[in-house]
């Protein structure tokens, strides 16, 4: 959906020299995002060759994140330019083992123009994502049986078009709207959070999502979700004050990674039990108190303790490429964390401002 938003980026891009622009394959954007295209490859391709600021275009003909490799080893540019959502570790890794300079936009609109992004101009995106902060697992029985704790999840607004499979709650979120279509309707948000969870959970299901994620997407603003060995929370607690999600928006930053793997099994070879339990839960209980008093350095190492809670009872979370690709950012974070069960997705890291290097940014919905 070509609008001023990619003309401008490309705008900016020209300023350093010939452009050439490699589109995903309808494919690859069916992979990576769970939905089809709404102008087909060779329609974006002509739109985007017919450009004054674009020396040429092309269909990029290998898949995932990395599917302009083919593309870029023939036609070794000097600078690899990206969005900030576009922006990855892996990009960044395979441009400095080519010699390619790497370069991030900042999404600057032209003029007075309004900001845009594809993910605006789409009506169902006024659902919202979730992030789970803190005690993800909690929510389910086969942990909390151990010790009761709480999940801390935000909600976050669909600036970005978050990518399919990445813990940021997008089954849940298809199936809302495939409930609502456009946006959560009007009523109690518990109730309409029980009415998705059990949607997304019908009669027969083997594998229960835990009910974080319907209440992460209907529940505005910063969510305490108490567990104790049952499917949903004992007490819902909900902040909305402005300082407090300013504060939250001003210092969590995403770094997307690689999808997860489709032979990914986060529930192998686990180590639950009790005194795993009772870290995460002390951890997610740390990090509230940290949130409510706005203290950074506490919130930082407390995020990370619940992180590490997680993943001593569920290793397969987080493999060798992700752990290297957090030790890229630990001198610049204070905490860290992936989204959701882990396996891909996107890196969570705490930092003061300013803006952490490449770092997308979140806002928060808290009406």
């Amino acid at each position: 959906m070509l609008h001023s938003g990619h003309v401008a980026f490309f705008e900016e891009a020209a300023k350093l020299g010939d452009l050439y622009v490699g589109l995903g394959s309808d494919n690859t954007v069916m992979n990576l995002k769970g939905r089809s295209t709404i102008n087909k490859e060779q329609e974006r391709l002509y739109m985007v060759k017919s450009l004054k600021a674009v020396k040429d275009a092309f269909i990029n003909t290998g898949g995932g994140y990395l599917d302009f490799e083919n593309e870029v080893i023939s036609l070794k540019p000097e600078i690899f330019f990206v969005n900030e959502d576009g922006a990855s570790p892996d990009k960044e890794k395979f441009c400095r083992e080519h010699g390619i300079e790497y370069i991030v936009s900042k999404r600057i609109p032209h003029g007075q123009l309004p900001a845009r992004s594809t993910t605006a101009l789409r009506q169902e995106c006024r659902i919202p994502y979730r992030i789970d902060l803190a005690g993800g697992w909690l929510d389910q029985p086969f942990v909390s049986k151990y010790a009761a704790g709480p999940v801390i999840t935000i909600c976050i607004e669909p600036s970005y078009e978050f990518n399919d499979r990445s813990g940021m709650a997008t089954s849940s979120r298809k199936k809302a709207i495939e409930l609502w279509n456009i946006d959560i309707p009007a009523g109690e948000r518990e109730v309409l959070a029980k009415a998705l969870f059990c949607f997304d959970n019908p009669p027969g299901t083997k594998t229960i999502s835990g009910s974080q994620d319907a209440l992460g997407i209907v529940m505005p603003g910063l969510n305490r979700l108490d567990y104790d060995n049952d499917y949903w929370p004992q007490k819902i607690t909900s902040v909305l004050d402005k300082d407090i999600i300013a504060w939250i928006e001003n210092h969590i930053y995403l770094i997307p990674l690689s999808p997860r793997k489709n032979e990914f099994n986060v529930l192998s070879d686990t180590n639950i039990d009790e005194t795993g339990a009772k870290k995460l839960s002390d951890a997610s209980n740390d990090v509230w108190k940290a949130l409510l008093n706005k203290d950074l350095i506490k919130f930082g190492n407390c995020i990370t303790a619940s992180f590490e809670a997680q993943i001593r009872m569920f290793p397969n979370m987080a493999d060798k490429e992700i752990f290297e690709i957090l030790e890229h950012y630990k001198k610049e974070a204070i905490g860290w964390k992936l989204s959701g069960a882990g396996g891909g997705g996107y890196l969570i890291l705490v930092a003061r401002e300013p803006q952490l290097r490449n770092g997308m940014t979140i806002k928060v919905r808290s009406e």
